[in-house]
């Protein structure tokens, strides 16, 4: 079910801004999300656990050659770890969840446009994440002693591009879910996909060169690849426009299916 509908949204006539009512929509999502203790659970502290179970498998790859040393592998990584399930993961459940129960068929009724009610429930996910982004980055910075990134500039880039591409690939994924409890399951091909073939625990650098190519179309890729080119300053130009260019096109297609399939309705 697509976001056109042939009725009037109120424009000009509400007494709100659009910034104000995703706050508050956010605000009210923040609540709901806090008592999901599983959901909350899985976003905060899963992703902060896991860079460091990594640790003794990048230990004992063979990097040399690469460009890549221990640190900048683990420290993109968790910026990874970080949007697959603190934001990714975490929205498809959200999405799915205010689905089910008609939050989301009462909200179309009132002020709320439709982009604002999908961006103002991401907004705490994307806020976790952006946080845990950060604190990983600054954590394995100072364990791993890799000091601040070469180029800085394809650091941000790659962590806004992937704040702003997984929010819509979340409530695309939430359309394949009949049930909350499905969810988590139409989120899995994805983000197992993303794990194994995106970079996270093995580095395009050390993969074949043909898997290697089709791996760098998958949405996770071309983040992982700014994130660690950014703190080598290993990334040409090139290839940073390829990243660019990657991860753009995943977030236009993603935003455009949401526009034209997103269901509003849980099924009957």
């Amino acid at each position: 079910m697509g976001t056109g509908r042939g009725r009037d949204r109120g424009t000009g006539s509400g007494t709100t801004t659009a910034a104000g009512r995703m706050a508050a929509m956010a605000r009210a999502e923040l609540t709901l999300l806090s008592r999901t203790k599983a959901t909350l659970a899985a976003a905060v502290f899963v992703p902060l656990t896991l860079p460091f179970s990594l640790r003794g498998t990048v230990d004992q790859m063979d990097l040399k050659g690469t460009g890549l040393s221990v640190g900048s592998v683990i420290v993109s990584s968790s910026v990874g770890f970080s949007l697959l399930f603190a934001v990714y993961c975490s929205l498809v459940s959200v999405y799915a969840a205010r689905r089910e129960e008609l939050v989301l068929k009462r909200l179309r009724t009132g002020e709320l446009r439709d982009a604002e009610i999908l961006a103002g429930a991401a907004l705490p996910s994307v806020a976790i994440g952006l946080v845990q982004c950060l604190v990983l980055t600054v954590g394995c910075a100072a364990l791993l002693d890799i000091g601040a990134p070469e180029a800085p500039h394809f650091a941000i880039l790659g962590l806004l591009l992937g704040l702003a591409m997984w929010p819509p690939l979340a409530a695309v994924t939430a359309n394949f879910s009949k049930s909350v409890e499905g969810a988590q399951v139409a989120a899995m091909p994805l983000m197992l996909l993303s794990l194994i073939g995106s970079g996270t625990f093995i580095p395009l650098q050390l993969m074949p060169d043909g898997l290697a190519s089709a791996c760098e179309l998958l949405p996770l890729t071309p983040v992982i690849t700014l994130i660690r080119g950014g703190w080598t300053g290993g990334l040409s130009a090139h290839d940073a426009l390829g990243a660019l260019a990657t991860a753009v096109a995943w977030t236009v297609l993603a935003v455009f299916a949401v526009r034209r399939w997103f269901r509003w309705e849980p099924r009957r």
